[in-house]
């Protein structure tokens, strides 16, 4: 039996100018050394522009320091309208901080490297950039049976009569980017959401990461999927959620899952346990959600009814789950590490 414990309201919005309208979707690093959590979150200003803001914890919950200004903010044009839902991985000796850019029309995955966590240098778009109509001839030329709402967003894009000049500038959407904490047979492994699911990129070098590799990765968009919505709380879709937490048992994932309900879209978090040497083969999934929007301010915000986990600390036999609530503020819950892996064990995947 798996008990979710301690939920509390880490974070909220507050009147300085960067961050009136709400904080959530936290990256959380814990340093290995200390008790000290690094948490930076999306904060949102009135008109929906988002930046990063910056606190530190001393140990699961307790604030130590919080910056009065953003610790990262938009630059360039492809950010215009704001830097969104970061997660943060250390490897070897970089940490990676990923995150949406969003200029008001598109959503592509970026990220910035530090060596301190108190600088970053940002890198740029690193997703692929086609338009809707490219990628639906792309996925056409498959020889898979992709679930057919990989089409999701070209249909309801195109049902709502977009016109050249639009359509063309509209580029597909991918999210939810996070780094696995080493590289996977040399290769540098990383998590993304092409909606409706979750896929896997292995690459040894940023440079390979070209128009002609996403092309084809697209074409073989099927050999890339590791984790596709199929249980009932995932009527909608799933996507990425905390970077990978690797386990004797395999790398624990905590992901996103939209289920569709008669009063709109409810996020819960779940897990499920992937394969440590091929992290594209599912191992388990847990049947029901993990975590789901129970208390007045995860049920209500600027929108209702959302638990988004985006990063973990594990204190000696606690893990604890940072979520974003309802769009607005920064929830933790916490949960024992081994009893989750002893649930997950028991919902094993039938193919496997």
């Amino acid at each position: 039996m798996i008990t979710v414990a301690n939920k509390i309201k880490l974070l909220d919005k507050t009147e300085l100018g960067f961050e009136n309208d709400g904080v959530f979707n936290p990256a959380v690093y814990k340093s290995p050394e200390s008790d000290a959590v690094h948490v930076f979150y999306r904060a949102v200003r009135t008109g929906n522009y988002s930046s990063i803001g910056y606190c530190k914890l001393d140990g699961p919950t307790t604030i130590e320091e919080r910056y009065d200004r953003p610790f990262l903010f938009p630059e360039f044009p492809y950010e215009s309208q704001g830097i969104e839902d970061p997660r943060i991985t250390k490897i070897e000796d970089t940490y990676y901080l990923t995150y949406s850019a969003y200029d008001n029309v598109n959503v592509l995955g970026t990220y910035a490297t530090s060596k301190d966590l108190k600088s970053f240098e940002k890198h740029g778009i690193i997703t692929p950039q086609f338009t809707y109509r490219e990628y639906k001839h792309f996925v056409e030329c498959s020889c898979g049976s992709l679930n057919e709402k990989y089409l999701f967003h070209y249909k309801i894009f195109k049902e709502h009569g977009l016109g050249p000049e639009v359509a063309s500038k509209l580029l597909m959407w991918d999210k939810n980017l996070m780094f696995f904490p080493r590289k996977i047979d040399g290769k540098f492994a990383m998590l993304h959401r092409i909606h409706p699911g979750i896929q896997l990129v292995l690459f040894e070098d940023f440079k390979e990461l070209t128009r002609e590799f996403w092309e084809d990765y697209i074409i073989n968009l099927e050999k890339h999927i590791v984790l596709d919505p199929k249980l009932y709380y995932e009527s909608s879709h799933i996507g990425g959620g905390c970077p990978p937490i690797e386990t004797k048992e395999g790398w624990l994932i905590i992901y996103h899952a939209s289920q569709n309900t008669p009063t709109g879209f409810k996020y819960h978090a779940s897990a499920a346990l992937l394969d440590l040497n091929d992290p594209r083969k599912e191992l388990a999934r847990l049947s029901k959600p993990l975590i789901s929007p129970s208390l007045k301010w995860e049920k209500t915000g600027v929108v209702n009814n959302i638990i988004f986990p985006t990063g973990t600390a594990i204190f000696g036999d606690d893990l604890y789950i940072y979520y974003g609530a309802a769009d607005e503020r920064v929830g933790v819950a916490s949960i024992k590490l081994d009893a989750l892996l002893t649930e997950l064990l028991t919902h094993k995947t039938s193919n496997q």
